[in-house]
């Protein structure tokens, strides 16, 4: 039972993880600038004053021949007004050289200035336009290439030849230094600036975001392995491998000549493991593709389907019925095992496989849609963690038989893992139901109903525990051990914390799970009455909003009041079915210093990207997307998903932006669950978009 206690932490993380959204990156995070001017007489000198954020680079504006790595660039539009004197002038660049590459590399890191001198042609006072482009890394990557363009006042020769006075510096936490000059910025993928002018937009965004869903899936790709391998160490705990353990060392240590040979057919024997399931992932990826389902999070038919087939993995756990494969199947796989030599040991590897399906495949199905979801190479990557956690005993005990007497004996205890995996699954069950229904916005599934099933699912499971009642293929439960009643008392101290929810408790513990608080029977809690005036503003289209914060579900209304009452705008990108979402609205806005801020000095505008309602006809038009794909906006969360994904080249969620008061936006950055998941840090990003809102 100490097995089974220490397992049961692993596999709440895993499945607290399952909705995890991880963030995209942007180069104006890491890298700001500011341009100016000095003069004197007939020449005069650009400046660039560059900074970048810890641990980030720019590469160099001048890089030897034959370099593959993307120069820093000020390039100026062509005019009668000016002549461009000489090169760049920039600090003498770090120098290090990649092995890996095998190239030279120079850049530039924390701040640096960056010259250029052209000598004035024109008397009359002129604007010099340029284009400003670098590529940003730090050690393990880089982000897209960026361009932005910039305008800076330049006096004529008859005109008052004194310097033009450096503007003051921008303090150091701001992320984005502009000036007011600064036009829109458009993030591109080229090796030079001449490339730059000749790219379209169209080819720029699309490269741009390609590179920026590369940032995010390899984030995500580490999580599902992570994940992966403590599910591959649960599995190890169930009746259908664990007993494998000992019989099958066992019998490679017996019917090896010599121990260094047993321990090469264990060795041979583990690795074939993980081909079998890392080939299953291969499938998986080839047959959905390596995008296909990034949206699976958000579809009704998915969460339904996902939730039928884990009530399904969970009655059998608990054991009404064994989910097995084709007798067949485990029969010709048994016979090959005997053929003997490295062959016959892979067939017995994959008699493991099939033999023990009924316990590993609820696990191995809930972690390839996991990690199908996220596309790319996941379900590759999923399942090479899970079956490498597997895989590990039999080459280690292999090795080191005498670790073998450590092992607790096979038992009931086995069956106990099993029963306690098919609550859990059965729980979780309840989220995927509730996805689907915030996404229809059915009200089938509210809050207080979410809860009241979960707490009945732990109830009963602390019964079980405490040995109160038993279930198919347990054994007669003669004492309670330690292990069961800690896990027990543990189990119905989360019940007991769960309760208070049903009258409008938080639950910060487990946010992002049950439905929000606004998807409520009483929005407020019971007793709490009608919604508060603070819900809606008088005269205007608003709702009650997370926090009980009057928002606005619409982009032009939203802007259009910011402007009549002379409020920065809080842009929030979200999702019905987005549980960072849920997290950030249940943990941070509610914090003190931050719903202050919402609540008076901003206009909230939240839009839901997977909100189903219908357009007008008249609004559903054909569209070209991020992609460059030809699609029909039918849907609000489509047209709320194509405007985040064509002005900010993101595509997930929460995703928050500061606007002025006329809906420019606050050139601070982004912010994000992963970056601002705490008050502290949210309340400083949204204090930096009133400070610069000011201006």
């Amino acid at each position: 039972m100490k097995y089974l206690f220490k397992s049961f932490p692993f596999l709440f993380l895993f499945f607290l993880a399952l909705n995890a959204n991880s963030q995209l990156e942007y180069p104006e995070d890491k890298v700001s600038w500011k341009f100016s001017v000095k003069q004197n007489g007939d020449e005069a000198t650009v400046v660039a004053k560059i900074k970048m954020v810890k641990h980030w680079h720019i590469y160099a504006a001048h890089l030897p021949a034959g370099s593959f790595t993307i120069p820093t660039n000020i390039v100026f539009e062509k005019s009668d007004n000016y002549k461009v004197l000489g090169e760049i002038k920039e600090p003498k660049p770090i120098f290090v050289h990649d092995e890996e590459a095998d190239e030279d590399l120079y850049y530039h890191s924390n701040s640096i200035k960056m010259s250029q001198k052209i000598k004035i042609l024109s008397e009359k006072d002129f604007t010099l336009n340029g284009i400003f482009s670098f590529q940003t890394c730090d050690d393990s990557h880089c982000l897209p290439p960026y361009e932005t363009s910039f305008s800076i006042k330049v006096k004529g020769t008859k005109s008052d030849s004194e310097s033009t006075k450096e503007e003051e510096e921008t303090n150091n936490d701001v992320d984005t230094i502009v000036t007011s000059d600064v036009a829109k910025s458009t993030p591109v993928s080229t090796n030079n600036t001449n490339e730059i002018k000749k790219q379209t937009k169209k080819e720029a965004t699309n490269n741009a975001t390609s590179n920026n869903e590369n940032s995010t899936t390899s984030k995500s790709i580490w999580m599902i392995f992570g994940l992966s391998f403590l599910s591959g160490l649960l599995a190890l705990l169930t009746p259908c491998v664990f007993p494998m353990i000992p019989m099958t060392v066992s019998f490679f240590t017996k019917q090896s000549k010599t121990k260094a040979a047993g321990i090469r057919n264990a060795l041979f024997y583990g690795i074939s493991i993980i081909i079998i399931f890392v080939t299953l992932g291969t499938l998986v990826t080839a047959i959905f593709g390596s995008d296909a389902l990034n949206a699976l999070s958000t579809n009704v038919w998915f969460n339904l389907i996902f939730f039928a087939l884990l009530i399904v993995f969970a009655v059998s756990f608990m054991g009404a019925f064994e989910i097995t494969l084709p007798n067949s199947w485990v029969n010709k796989a048994d016979r090959a095992g005997d053929r003997g030599g490295l062959i016959g040991i892979f067939f017995m590897a994959l008699a493991l496989a099939l033999v023990s399906f009924s316990c590993t495949g609820p696990i191995v199905g809930t972690l390839l849609v996991t990690s199908a979801s996220v596309g790319g190479i996941a379900p590759f990557i999923g399942m090479f963690g899970f079956s490498l956690a597997l895989a590990l005993p039999f080459s280690l005990f292999a090795a080191f038989p005498g670790w073998m007497n450590q092992l607790p004996k096979s038992g009931g205890w086995l069956n106990t893992v099993k029963v306690v995996l098919g609550f859990l699954e059965l729980a979780l069950a309840f989220k995927f139901l509730s996805n689907a229904d915030l996404v229809i916005q059915g009200h089938f599934l509210e809050r207080e109903l979410f809860l009241a099933i979960w707490i009945g699912v732990f109830l009963v499971l602390a019964l079980y525990l405490f040995g109160l009642f038993q279930l198919p293929h347990d054994s007669k439960l003669e004492r309670l051990s330690v292990g069961r009643a800690l896990l027990g008392t543990f189990t119905l101290v989360f019940v007991i914390y769960l309760i208070p929810g049903l009258w409008g408790a938080p639950l910060k513990l487990i946010s992002g799970f049950p439905p929000p608080m606004a998807y409520s029977e009483s929005p407020l809690g019971v007793g709490g009455g009608s919604a508060s005036a603070a819900a809606h503003i008088e005269g205007e289209d608003t709702h009650p909003g997370p926090q009980n914060l009057p928002v606005f579900h619409d982009y032009d209304k939203g802007v259009a009041y910011a402007k009549k009452v002379g409020k920065p705008v809080f842009l929030d990108f979200t999702g019905h079915a987005c549980v960072n979402c849920r997290k950030m609205e249940e943990q941070v806005w509610g914090e003190p210093g931050v719903i202050e801020i919402l609540k008076d000095k901003v206009v909230i505008i939240s839009l839901y990207v997977d909100e189903k309602t219908k357009l007008p006809e008249k609004e559903q038009k054909m569209i070209t997307d991020i992609r460059g794909k030809e699609v029909k906006l039918k849907t609000v969360g489509q047209k709320w998903s194509d405007f985040q994904a064509k002005k900010y080249g993101a595509n997930t969620q929460p995703y928050y932006r500061m606007l002025s008061s006329n809906g420019k936006d606050i050139q601070i950055g982004s912010a994000d669950y992963e970056h601002h998941g705490s008050a502290k840090k949210f309340k400083a990003w949204l204090k930096k978009g009133l400070k610069k809102a000011k201006k």
